[in-house]
Protein backbone atom coordinates (compact mmCIF):
# COMPACT_ATOMS: atom_id res chain seq x y z
CA UNK A 1 0.00 0.00 0.00
CA UNK A 2 2.50 2.54 -1.17
CA UNK A 3 0.34 4.72 -3.63
CA UNK A 4 1.39 8.22 -4.00
CA UNK A 5 -1.17 10.97 -3.49
CA UNK A 6 -0.76 14.02 -4.26
CA UNK A 7 -0.45 16.03 -1.25
CA UNK A 8 1.10 19.41 -0.07
CA UNK A 9 4.33 17.83 -0.76
CA UNK A 10 3.74 16.50 -4.35
CA UNK A 11 1.72 18.52 -6.99
CA UNK A 12 -1.35 17.51 -8.95
CA UNK A 13 -0.21 19.25 -11.81
CA UNK A 14 2.14 17.86 -14.82
CA UNK A 15 5.22 19.25 -15.49
CA UNK A 16 5.88 21.46 -18.02
CA UNK A 17 8.74 20.61 -20.65
CA UNK A 18 11.90 22.58 -20.77
CA UNK A 19 13.68 23.57 -23.41
CA UNK A 20 17.56 24.60 -23.66
CA UNK A 21 16.69 27.93 -22.62
CA UNK A 22 13.82 26.92 -19.79
CA UNK A 23 10.35 26.48 -20.13
CA UNK A 24 8.74 25.97 -23.01
CA UNK A 25 6.90 28.92 -24.22
CA UNK A 26 3.26 28.18 -25.35
CA UNK A 27 2.89 28.69 -29.52
CA UNK A 28 2.06 32.37 -30.57
CA UNK A 29 -1.20 33.95 -30.59
CA UNK A 30 -3.15 33.85 -34.02
CA UNK A 31 -4.58 36.55 -35.88
CA UNK A 32 -7.94 34.87 -35.17
CA UNK A 33 -7.73 34.35 -31.90
CA UNK A 34 -8.94 36.84 -29.36
CA UNK A 35 -6.54 38.78 -27.37
CA UNK A 36 -6.85 38.62 -23.44
CA UNK A 37 -8.91 41.49 -22.43
CA UNK A 38 -10.33 42.32 -25.98
CA UNK A 39 -14.34 41.45 -26.84
CA UNK A 40 -14.34 38.64 -29.39
CA UNK A 41 -16.06 39.85 -32.41
CA UNK A 42 -18.60 37.39 -34.15
CA UNK A 43 -17.82 37.69 -38.34
CA UNK A 44 -21.40 36.42 -38.69
CA UNK A 45 -22.93 39.65 -36.76
CA UNK A 46 -25.71 41.80 -37.77
CA UNK A 47 -24.49 44.88 -39.73
CA UNK A 48 -26.25 47.83 -40.91
CA UNK A 49 -26.74 46.28 -44.83
CA UNK A 50 -27.83 43.12 -43.41
CA UNK A 51 -30.50 45.25 -41.32
CA UNK A 52 -31.41 47.27 -44.43
CA UNK A 53 -31.73 44.25 -46.57
CA UNK A 54 -34.09 42.78 -43.76
CA UNK A 55 -36.21 45.84 -43.82
CA UNK A 56 -36.45 46.00 -47.44
CA UNK A 57 -37.29 42.32 -47.93
CA UNK A 58 -40.12 42.42 -45.54
CA UNK A 59 -41.58 45.73 -46.71
CA UNK A 60 -41.17 44.06 -50.45
CA UNK A 61 -43.65 40.98 -48.62
CA UNK A 62 -45.73 43.48 -46.96
CA UNK A 63 -46.18 45.34 -50.52
CA UNK A 64 -47.16 41.93 -52.42
CA UNK A 65 -49.80 41.28 -49.31
CA UNK A 66 -51.14 44.56 -50.11
CA UNK A 67 -50.91 44.17 -53.86
CA UNK A 68 -52.91 40.67 -52.97
CA UNK A 69 -55.40 42.66 -50.77
CA UNK A 70 -56.34 45.16 -52.65
CA UNK A 71 -56.31 43.06 -56.22
CA UNK A 72 -59.29 40.65 -53.97
CA UNK A 73 -60.99 43.59 -52.11
CA UNK A 74 -62.19 46.04 -55.37
CA UNK A 75 -66.23 46.03 -54.79
CA UNK A 76 -67.71 49.29 -54.55
CA UNK A 77 -69.22 50.11 -50.83
CA UNK A 78 -70.94 53.01 -49.83
CA UNK A 79 -69.09 54.82 -46.77
CA UNK A 80 -71.70 57.15 -44.58
CA UNK A 81 -69.38 59.76 -42.38
CA UNK A 82 -71.53 63.06 -40.77
CA UNK A 83 -74.16 62.84 -43.30
CA UNK A 84 -72.33 62.48 -46.46
CA UNK A 85 -72.19 59.33 -48.54
CA UNK A 86 -69.28 58.34 -51.04
CA UNK A 87 -68.55 55.31 -53.15
CA UNK A 88 -65.20 54.01 -53.14
CA UNK A 89 -63.34 50.12 -53.16
CA UNK A 90 -63.40 47.90 -49.82
CA UNK A 91 -59.65 48.44 -49.88
CA UNK A 92 -59.53 51.71 -50.39
CA UNK A 93 -62.23 52.37 -47.72
CA UNK A 94 -60.24 49.91 -45.34
CA UNK A 95 -56.70 50.80 -45.95
CA UNK A 96 -57.96 54.64 -45.38
CA UNK A 97 -59.60 53.74 -41.87
CA UNK A 98 -56.23 51.59 -41.04
CA UNK A 99 -54.04 54.72 -41.90
CA UNK A 100 -56.02 57.11 -39.82
CA UNK A 101 -56.29 54.36 -36.80
CA UNK A 102 -52.28 54.69 -37.08
CA UNK A 103 -52.03 58.22 -36.99
CA UNK A 104 -54.60 58.23 -33.83
CA UNK A 105 -51.73 55.51 -32.17
CA UNK A 106 -48.24 57.74 -33.45
CA UNK A 107 -50.10 61.52 -31.81
CA UNK A 108 -50.95 59.53 -28.57
CA UNK A 109 -47.25 57.56 -28.28
CA UNK A 110 -45.94 61.07 -29.20
CA UNK A 111 -48.04 63.19 -26.69
CA UNK A 112 -46.64 60.72 -24.06
CA UNK A 113 -43.25 60.44 -24.69
CA UNK A 114 -43.31 64.53 -24.59
CA UNK A 115 -44.61 64.27 -21.45
CA UNK A 116 -42.04 62.11 -20.07
CA UNK A 117 -39.44 63.39 -21.32
CA UNK A 118 -41.00 67.10 -19.41
CA UNK A 119 -41.12 65.24 -16.70
CA UNK A 120 -37.70 63.66 -16.92
CA UNK A 121 -36.23 66.82 -17.21
CA UNK A 122 -38.01 68.69 -14.23
CA UNK A 123 -36.62 65.52 -12.21
CA UNK A 124 -32.78 66.40 -13.41
CA UNK A 125 -33.46 70.12 -12.62
CA UNK A 126 -34.13 69.48 -8.69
Amino acid sequence: MSETTPGPETPAVPEQPTGPTGPAEAPAASAGSPQPGRAVEDPLRGSRTSGIWLAVAVLALLLVLLAVFVLQNTQEVTISFFGGEVQAPLAAALLIATAAGALIVVSAGTLRILQLRRRVRRERKR
